[in-house]
């Protein structure tokens, strides 16, 4: 009943930030700088003429890794939306097929008004290999062979991160990584020039696509966690003066 209630309270927040920012509130969120710079990624890659490569990670769909999953997914739909203007399609990786379809249609959808570039961008999502290391070696050689404008990871990454992350750093890259994993993040922040540590990969739409829903969603976290801290608190002041 307790989880139900936090549930209930959690939707009717959305709900009631949502409302509030349709009619005029605009909240200051917290600035992430690696948001700003991926959002210029993709003129830098038409001034340069080279690509952008984005990597979705080793996780999959509807398993423990589904939401980092749905994160780079979500830096991907960005991206997609600026490659049916522009004409400039990022270079996806993945390892896990179900991924793989997810981004495809992604990107169709994003190129909805135009099938032939829709077709043109879907060449450019490859899937390479369902193992770790496999992948990270074939994400190596696309970092070498290509030579991208930019390189960006975000999704689920374990220990295969640094085999990457290091070819980036080398050859001097540009490079966004982003990973829950806490055990990769120590990889991230020693090779990427920007990152996003832990929960921020999971603001990507709100900072990205600034759609209300999704800034009322941060808005809702945030609430809730002062409640539960509120809460705790005050069972603690009780426990002390009863005891």
């Amino acid at each position: 009943m307790v989880a139900l209630v936090f549930i209930l309270g959690f939707i009717l927040l959305i709900y009631f930030f949502t409302y509030r920012i349709k009619n005029g509130y605009a909240p200051i969120l917290r600035p992430i700088r690696a948001f700003e710079v991926l959002k210029g990624l993709t003129g830098r890659a038409i001034e340069s003429g080279r690509t952008l490569h984005l990597s979705l990670g080793v996780g999959g769909i509807a398993d423990e890794t589904t939401a980092d999953s749905l994160a780079g997914l979500a830096v991907l739909n960005y991206l997609a939306e600026q490659a049916s203007v522009t004409g400039v399609s990022p270079t996806v990786s993945m390892a896990n097929p179900m991924v793989m379809l997810y981004a495809q249609n992604t990107l169709q959808v994003a190129h909805a008004n135009d099938p032939e570039s829709a077709k043109e961008a879907s060449r450019q999502i490859r899937w390479i290999a369902p193992q770790p290391i496999a992948y990270a070696a074939g994400v190596m050689n696309m970092l070498a062979i290509d030579e991208p404008e930019a390189n960006v990871m975000v999704g689920s990454f374990g220990d295969e991160y640094l085999l990457m992350g290091e070819v980036a750093a080398r050859r001097e890259v540009a490079h966004i990584g982003g990973s829950s994993n806490p055990n990769t993040l120590p990889f991230i922040y020693a090779s990427a020039e920007e990152t996003l540590l832990g929960e921020e990969i999971y603001a990507a739409e709100a900072y990205l696509r600034k759609r209300s829903s999704h800034i009322a969603s941060l808005l809702a976290q945030d609430t809730m966690r002062w409640l539960i801290a509120l809460i705790i608190l005050g069972n603690i002041i009780i426990v002390s003066i009863r005891n």
